[in-house]
């Protein structure tokens, strides 16, 4: 945790909500995005995060808190090192007094209705445990965009993850749980957030997608997402480091849901099945993209074989088993 100073304005009762608004290089979206946390309509605990950045980010959030004047109780830190997405998270937990925990990033714009339609949803089911939104995608000076995103269904859980064969929670940026997600399992294992809370939220409970757009979600040359899945390094290195980063954010994940699995003996059989095909589907994923990525052919058999082996992964694995008669460059890789 930050020992360094804590601007604060508060306000009066402690809110329900806690809303975490994580920054890393968002010198130019940072104002934005706080002036988007500070339109919310209910009174939140809101936590702005900078994860050591130096290009001065920090800085604005420092002196628009100082001056915010509001129903809001602000904090505004930064940490002494940079950390990365999960540390960072996990730091910023230890600060959070919310009972709803919203996620939110640097380079995002919240519609003001965000928290009050989260509240209102986890009021609504209680058996929910982590929720999301649909989003409205924006470039970087705020033009509308087009991103391809599979869209969730609007309730699922483990059985989910299982019948589509995908690897994919909800998105991080539009993300809120209930504080037992993440005080029941402890910190997060692994480098990024977003599935890991996912699937702690299916072991607790169901996981929701609201239909309504809550956010206006930034695509843009230097984003958090696109250094994880390497949209903007050259075109000959980006598949190799989407494999690599991939293969730790895979191998994370399943570490977190491994260890949330041992905490949990109380878990019916039937959806401990389930969680335990989902891990499995997360090992194997990794296995084979780093076969892939790394070993002679006769390697990747192991993968694969496995794969098939697995409800969710057939379809995968099956198409993986003809990448071993073609070229690697076929699929990106030198």
């Amino acid at each position: 945790m930050s020992a360094l100073p804590v601007l604060e304005s508060v306000a009066e009762p402690r809110p329900r909500v806690s809303v975490l608004l994580l920054c890393f290089r968002d010198a130019d979206y940072i104002r934005a995005a706080l002036d988007s946390a500070f339109a919310q309509t209910v009174p939140c605990e809101i936590i702005v995060s900078n994860d050591c950045s130096g290009d001065g980010t920090f800085e604005i959030a420092e002196e628009l808190v100082a001056a915010y004047r509001g129903p809001h109780r602000v904090h505004v830190r930064k940490t002494e090192r940079n950390l990365g997405v999960s540390a960072h998270f996990n730091d910023v937990m230890a600060l959070a007094s919310g009972e709803i925990i919203v996620m939110m990033a640097g380079d995002d714009i919240a519609y003001p209705e965000r928290v009050a339609t989260i509240v209102r949803a986890f009021d609504e089911h209680p058996g929910a445990t982590v929720l999301g939104s649909d989003f409205d995608a924006i470039g970087s000076h705020g033009e509308p965009i087009q991103v391809s995103f599979r869209q969730r269904p609007q309730r699922y859980d483990f059985d989910y993850y299982v019948r589509i064969g995908r690897l994919i929670g909800l998105l991080g940026a539009t993300m809120a749980f209930r504080r037992e997600v993440y005080d029941r399992f402890g910190p997060l294992l692994g480098p990024i957030e977003d599935n890991a809370l996912s699937l702690r939220g299916a072991l607790l409970g169901q996981s929701l997608n609201l239909r309504q757009p809550l956010i206006q979600y930034r695509r843009h040359p230097g984003s958090v997402s696109g250094t994880v899945f390497a949209r903007d390094e050259p075109r000959a290195l980006a598949t190799r480091r989407r494999y690599e980063r991939t293969v730790q954010f895979y191998r994370g994940t399943a570490d977190d849901l491994e260890a949330c699995l041992r905490k949990m003996p109380e878990l019916p059989r039937s959806k401990r099945r389930l969680a335990e095909q989902v891990l499995a589907m997360y090992r194997i994923e990794a296995d084979a993209r780093e076969a892939i990525l790394l070993q002679p052919r006769w390697r990747w058999l192991g993968p694969v074989l496995r794969g098939l082996g697995q409800r969710g992964l057939r379809r995968k694995s099956a198409e993986r088993a003809l990448k071993l008669l073609l070229p690697r460059s076929w699929f990106g890789l030198r």
